[in-house]
């Protein structure tokens, strides 16, 4: 099914300035996920896709799919390559200096300042894989939705709702560990449970 435009219209509106700027929402009839965003890596430039299944969309609720989508723009803005940081810095500092060895011709310095990239690399993508990454993006999700309207408690269900209607709809036998982490942080946001997440996993 082609997306009804009206649908994409209003989700392109529900989404924050920086979401407009840096993502782009793709049809993708036949992938298996509802909603997929892949992981942005840094030599790609450009919109940010997120590819959408929109015949499995339609079987969300409007909250659902309106959560679901910003918690999708949320997590891909707030992955950032190159924002001064120390592990970005490595990063950096690992590519000029393989540009400068490479320019020399010298085999153990580009050999060295290659790993100094991958290590800098390799810290952020643990970082943006991270639990505490998701439940942020899940937090500043919530956060986006007040100011488009919905109350903080109604955004903490319909997201938690979101998680679990998609796995249904995908026909995955069971969440996986973060996502289980992410609903329970939500259920005490939403007000359905006293139990938080505790801190120590949160930082995880």
């Amino acid at each position: 099914m082609y997306p009804d435009q009206d649908e994409v219209r209003h989700l392109i509106d529900l989404m924050p300035a920086s979401g407009r700027m840096y993502t782009k929402i793709i049809p993708k009839p036949k992938q298996s996920r509802i909603l997929e965003t892949p992981f942005p890596v840094p030599w790609k430039f450009g919109a940010r896709p997120i590819y959408i299944n929109f015949d499995l969309w339609q079987e969300l609720s409007r909250g659902e799919r309106d959560l679901a989508l910003l918690r999708a723009v949320c997590w891909l803005t707030g992955i950032r390559w190159f924002k001064p940081e120390l592990y970005q810095g490595i990063v950096a500092a690992g590519l000029v200096g393989t540009v400068v060895e490479l320019a020399q011709a010298d085999a153990v310095g580009i050999l060295l300042s290659g790993g100094l990239t991958a290590l800098g690399g390799m810290q952020i993508w643990r970082q943006t894989r991270s639990v505490k990454t998701e439940i942020n993006a899940d937090e500043a999700a919530i956060k986006v939705a007040q100011r488009r309207g919905y109350d903080a408690v109604d955004a903490a269900q319909a997201l938690l709702s979101s998680i679990e209607k998609i796995a249904e709809l995908e026909a995955r036998p069971s969440l996986n560990f973060t996502e289980l982490i992410r609903v329970q942080n939500l259920k005490k946001l939403a007000g359905t449970s006293t139990v938080g997440v505790p801190e120590s996993v949160k930082q995880s």
